[in-house]
Formats: structure tokens, sequence, C-alpha cells
């Protein structure tokens, strides 16, 4: 058959439209539609009937005029904006993570996945996207330095939720995991292996991560320790090696445990210091954030702060479902906990129980 060719029927009806299926099959328009849509409105005789002609026929239900007739369009946008670190890539073990678990919960329920990659250049950069009329709904992942963007958005624009922190009496919706107590948990567990001269990799121009270097400085001060030295390190992962590698030549010296701000910062530290021959854990204990797939594949595997990125996503689409049909929905913030790996304790690496 040629490309220009409809298929047609025994009586030599062409089938190019619901109109000339629900001839040949002798119901309504709106009955074909129905069935073809698998709406239990039909009988279940008829519907298998329609379906099978509508097989024969190669027939498929144009699905942007479905679209167009329900104002839905099965999309829903994941939108990952970079102000705060332009040069970060979607490559990153972060976005990768979630973006898989994004997926998996959307695609389970139906929904195709557009993802952007958002310099915001503009300050209406999030009105362009939401009101797009491309999309039933946008998940972002992260806040940025983009709050107050986010929070004007949030005030008309229903079915936004994102993941970050939660600050106080803010408009948008959500899910994220309790940074500072991460940061805290993360100080607490370097003391208690010995560390006195902390540092913090990381970029606290990230919200999320300067929660974390917050924790982590609550903590050091509840126990009378010295304040954390604080070593600027992008989350771009092709700087961030050159970034670590200065900061031992300055500071190797010096300092016995690292709370590195994500596990790719803790991954590329555990490399330099190798690099310099600094050993981990027994000269310096190395803390990571997030407790990637690529933690346990160091040597040695990475000591961290796990986030609950399964968890995470699922709220988010819950959620996200909930306020596309008009229901309020709160914010949620997860529970961090410390997984205990050889990074930061050496016996574990010999043979002892990990933390759960």
């Amino acid at each position: 058959m040629s490309s220009t060719e409809q298929p047609v029927d025994v009586t030599g009806t062409r089938v190019r439209t619901i109109v000339d299926l629900a001839k040949v099959a002798g119901v309504s328009p709106g009955t074909v539609s129905r069935a073809l849509a698998g709406s239990p409105l039909v009988n279940p005789a008829t519907r298998d009937r329609i379906q099978t002609l509508a097989a024969a026929h190669d027939f498929r239900l144009n699905q942007m005029a479905s679209r167009l007739r329900t104002k839905r369009t099965g999309v829903i946008g994941v939108v990952v904006p970079l102000g705060h670190e332009r040069r970060q890539h979607l490559s990153d073990p972060f976005f990768m993570t979630m973006l898989g678990h994004l997926a998996d919960a959307l695609t389970e329920i139906g929904y195709d996945l557009m993802l952007s990659r958002v310099i915001p250049d503009a300050p209406d950069w999030l009105e362009r996207i939401v009101d797009s009329g491309m999309l039933d709904g946008v998940l972002l992942l992260g806040q940025s330095d983009q709050r107050a963007a986010i929070e004007r958005v949030a005030e008309r624009y229903r079915p936004l939720v994102v993941w970050g922190g939660l600050d106080g009496g803010q408009a948008h919706c959500s899910v994220g995991t309790d940074n500072h107590r991460g940061g805290w948990l993360a100080g607490e567990h370097l003391l208690a292996q010995g560390a006195r001269r902390i540092a913090f990799l990381g970029d606290v121009h990230a919200p999320e991560l300067d929660l974390r270097f917050a924790g982590l400085s609550a903590a050091l001060a509840a126990a009378g320790a010295a304040p954390p030295v604080m070593l600027e390190t992008h989350l771009a992962t092709d700087v961030m090696y050159e970034e670590i590698a200065v900061h031992l030549d300055r500071h190797g010296g010096a300092i016995d445990g690292i709370f590195a701000g994500s596990d790719a910062i803790a991954m590329m530290t555990l490399r330099a210091l190798a690099d310099h021959g600094i050993k981990v854990p027994h000269t310096v204990r190395v803390v990571g954030y997030d407790d990637l797939p690529l933690a346990v594949q160091t040597v040695p595997r990475i000591t961290t702060v796990r986030q609950e990125f399964a968890a995470g996503a699922k709220a988010m689409v819950e959620r996200l479902l909930a306020r596309m049909g008009g229901v309020a929905m709160p914010s949620l913030v997860l529970a961090p906990t410390l997984v205990v790996r050889g990074s930061s304790d050496a016996t574990v690496e010999a043979g002892g129980a990990p933390t759960p």
C-alpha cells in the first residue's frame, strides 16, 4: 500500500475519520470515540468490535483532537532551573537519578514528560513555561536562586510542585529533604570519628547546600568545635576536580574531615585526595550527600546523607496530580538518614556493618 492510500473496508468506504469508522461499525461517532478510549460506558462487546474494526483499518484516534476537546495535553514539564550554576549539566548524577524516578512515576499514570534545562535570563522565564499551553503541570527540580520567580507564579498557577527546601510561609508546594538536619548529621558523625578540623566543599549559592553548610556549622558549634572551613566548590563537573585540588594544595594538611555538599563532590574529593597521597579515612574522613548509586562504586565507598529519591519523586507526582484536580496539597519535608561506609569509618571497609 502506498503512503497516500487509505485503508478501505469491504464496501469500499475509506476510513479516515471517526465518522467513517462509525459508518462501518453502524454506531454513532460518539460511541466510536468512547470505545477507542476504552470507556466503560460502551457495551464490552460493542467496544471490542469497534476496536477490532479500528485495528483492521489501521485507524488511530487523533490524539491532538482528543486533547483539544479535553483541554489536556497529557504532558508534564520537568524543568531544571540553573540560576546559581549555569555550567551544571543534566548529566549530573543527581539530576539523572531524580529524572529516572520522575519518569517512572509519570509513565505509570499515563503522562509524557517534557524536559527543559533553563538558564533564567529573563524574570518571566517560568511564566513562559506555565503559560505555553503545552503542559498540564510543571515539576521543578530545584529552587536554585529563583525563589522569587517561583513564588510569583505559584500564587496563580496551582499545578506546580518543586523539589527543594521548605521556607515558612511560602506559596509554592515543595518536596525535599531537611537539608539542615542532614548537615547536622554529617557534622555529628565526623566529630564522632575524631575529626576536629572540618571543611565544607560546595556552593552555598544553591539554597539546599547553604542549608547543609548551616547544619554542619550548627553541629560543630553545639559540640564546642571550631567552625568549618568553607571551601567553595562549584557543582559543574568540568571545574570541580581542579577546584578541589587547589583547596587541598592550600588546606590539605590542616583538615582531617570533609563534608562534601553532594556525592558527586565527594567522589571527586576521593580522587583528589588519592592524587595528593592523602589516605581516606585514616588521615581525612569524607562524608557526602545524596546516597546516589555512585556512592557504592568508589574506593572506599562513600559515607553519605541519604535523600529518599524514590519516595520524593512519588510524593511530587502525587501532589501535582492532586493540584491539577484543584485539591490543595501541603509541602513535604523528608527526613535524611546517615549511611556510614568506608570513606569515614575504616571498620566498615574491614567488615563492620554499615548504618542503615
